[in-house]
């Protein structure tokens, strides 16, 4: 038995450690510390102050303008910068509410992100899993993409396949 444990983790160590050594993670890992944090506070914190202490790990973590560009879709295009900045900077209000208001308050979640990354095209797939000790967790594909800023989320998948960004462009347009 000892022998299995030894192999399994022969075999699993290099997952592992390609995942604590890629730089497609690391944005995830600080926004995760973050977000538990901002959970830990809960009550005891006002939204805005869980809102600021998140601001900083969102914008590194996500690539917002490119969110914001493809969930609104075609017509995005043809926006002036005027509007393109007064929508981002709406958008990125409206994202750290979001992570905020849903992430209210701990109850010995952990934030892990997950050792095996994908590579899709220039793109790769990070996954993460929030959850409580003992109970299933939540599994998350972040789809990452190499910009200016380095790695950040471009999209986000529930259950490896219900876009965040699909769903934002849906609801943008009945707006």
């Amino acid at each position: 038995m000892h022998r299995r444990a030894l192999l399994l983790a022969a075999l699993l160590a290099p997952a592992a450690a390609h995942a604590a050594t890629d730089p497609a993670t690391a944005p995830l890992e600080a926004f995760g510390t973050a977000l538990i944090a901002a959970m830990k506070a809960g009550s005891s914190e006002s939204f805005d102050r869980r809102a600021a202490a998140l601001r900083p790990a969102i914008t590194a973590a996500f690539d917002l303008p490119t969110i914001l560009a493809h969930s609104i879709g075609l017509e995005y295009a043809g926006y002036t910068a005027t509007q393109k900045s007064a929508l981002l900077a709406a958008f990125t209000d409206f994202t750290i509410a979001t992570w905020t208001a849903n992430f209210d308050r701990w109850d010995g979640e952990a934030f892990r992100v997950l050792p095996q990354t994908r590579r899709l095209g220039a793109q790769e797939i990070v996954s993460a899993e929030i959850g409580a000790p003992g109970k299933a967790g939540t599994k998350l594909d972040f789809v990452m993409q190499q910009g200016a800023g380095g790695w950040q989320v471009v999209d986000i998948l529930l259950d490896g396949t219900i876009s965040r960004v699909a769903v934002q462009r849906s609801d943008f347009r009945q707006l």
